[in-house]
């Protein structure tokens, strides 16, 4: 056996690297050549690449001469916590898909709207044609009436009166009085009767925290037929959904 071929590594990328956590170890900021020596960089090159980091956003120059970081390194850690959340929970979707054969979705409410975080389908298990948005479409979904019953009567209204209730099928609900009566009922599953797709069923769990505060939602979609079986296996989908409330407390 030959020796194994070291891999092509890209020196400016490397010192970019380098001089971004320079800047990083620096909460209050650092000028520019403190920042070169502890990169080990020569001062002109790591002015070519602090001006070519700000002018991308991942570095911003204070007027005293400091540097920052800019504001997309925070977008990418935003993006990062979500990846590792969906890291934790993917694996669960995809055993409740196996489990019953059916597509399994999570979902919370985020910021006032309630959205779609991940879905578990496959060739066998194919996921609804989300074709319109989860977050104008909750009076309609499994998913989103289950987030919507878990809401104080007043909150449940301030949302309802954002959020249109817009006919999508022959079956969606779109009388608030009606929609509202149903939600204040108590449900070991929440329905989704073909009112957002024709040909499809769904049916949703809460998820909590570990106070018990409304989290979001575990849904399933089906052939509207495969809801009763789907009914007899609710105590699946609420040991799904406990397990995602321990996932979702994890730390990092």
């Amino acid at each position: 056996m030959g020796e194994a071929r070291r891999p092509t590594l890209i020196a400016s990328v490397q010192r970019a690297l380098r001089l971004m956590e320079a800047v990083a170890s620096h909460p209050s900021g650092a000028p520019a050549k403190q920042l070169a020596r502890e990169a080990g960089l020569p001062l002109a090159t790591a002015y070519h690449l602090l001006r070519t980091l700000a002018h991308e956003g991942y570095a911003t120059r204070l007027p005293d001469g400091a540097w920052l970081l800019g504001e997309r390194v925070e977008a990418l850690h935003g993006r990062s916590r979500t990846q590792q959340l969906l890291a934790r929970l993917r694996p669960t979707l995809v055993e409740l898909r196996d489990e019953l054969g059916v597509a399994s979705y999570f979902g919370m409410h985020v910021d006032d709207e309630i959205r779609l975080i991940d879905i578990a389908d496959g060739p066998r298990t194919p996921r609804v044609d989300v074709w319109v948005g989860f977050e104008d479409a909750a009076h309609a979904t499994a998913l989103g009436k289950c987030v919507l019953s878990q809401f104080d009567e007043e909150t449940r209204r301030d949302y309802l009166s954002r959020h249109p209730l817009v006919d999508l099928t022959p079956h969606t609900i779109t009388e608030p009085g009606r929609l509202l009566r149903s939600l204040a009922t108590s449900a070991a599953l929440r329905f989704d009767r073909e009112e957002y797709a024709l040909g499809t069923g769904c049916a949703a769990v809460p998820v909590t925290d570990a106070t018990g505060s409304a989290v979001g939602a575990l849904a399933i979609s089906c052939r509207p037929a495969r809801l009763p079986r789907i009914e007899r296996s609710a105590h699946r989908l609420h040991a799904t959904a406990d397990r995602i409330q321990r996932a979702l407390t994890l730390p990092g």
